[in-house]
């Protein structure tokens, strides 16, 4: 399992190619801005299947989904069915930095065929999804922005909710074992100890 963290857009989110070698298959985790750059990367693999998987539906994570969708030839897009008034609606958008998306791929529900689980973190939004990989004898979680490095994520958005956040991270982050590697939405990667014993909104 190979992954790159590709920073994309005036906010800097993450975007993940998480390439499964022995598969061939590409997962693109969040193509949020930059599609020509995300596009070129992705090349680079010797992937037969490209699918997007996207942990939430606000206006920086899926701004290019539609394009590298098309210059990919993706034809799966996963999210949480949640989160699809949030991605249907014309007010998703963050001015001045992301406009609305025009070219939004259609969405399915999560069917990961056994790569990956998927770990429903609603909170930062209704939808909100973890996506944790174990191949190779190695493992990543992706956590979209559920929680950062020493923090988590907003909850003053669209059906956002502080209590069920904090419950969500509880549940599927600091439940699994301290070692793990979490990648979020923004920012650098952290580990599950790390924040369990440092990040003040979730210590005890």
């Amino acid at each position: 399992m190979k992954i790159e963290i590709l920073p994309t857009g005036p906010l800097s989110t993450n975007c993940y190619l998480i390439y499964l070698e022995d598969k061939r298959i590409l997962y693109i985790v969040d193509p949020g801005a930059d599609p020509e750059n995300i596009v070129t990367h992705a090349r680079k693999y010797n992937a037969e299947k490209c699918a997007i998987l996207l942990t939430h539906a606000h206006a920086d994570h899926i701004g290019a989904a539609g394009k590298v969708a098309k210059e990919l030839d993706v034809t799966q897009t996963w999210m949480g069915e949640e989160d699809k008034f949030i991605y249907d609606s014309p007010d998703n958008h963050i001015f001045p930095y992301y406009s609305r998306a025009t070219d939004r791929p259609a969405t399915s529900e999560f069917d990961p065929a056994g790569d990956f689980e998927v770990r429903r973190m609603p909170g930062h939004s209704p939808g909100g999804a973890g996506f944790l990989f174990r191949h190779d004898g190695k493992s990543a979680f992706f956590v979209g922005d559920s929680i950062f490095e020493g923090s988590i994520g907003r909850t003053d958005l669209w059906g956002g909710d502080f209590d069920v956040l904090i419950e969500s991270i509880q549940r599927e982050v600091l439940s699994l074992e301290d070692d793990l590697i979490l990648f979020p939405g923004h920012g650098p990667s952290t580990t599950v100890g790390r924040e369990r014993s440092t990040n003040p909104y979730i210590r005890r």
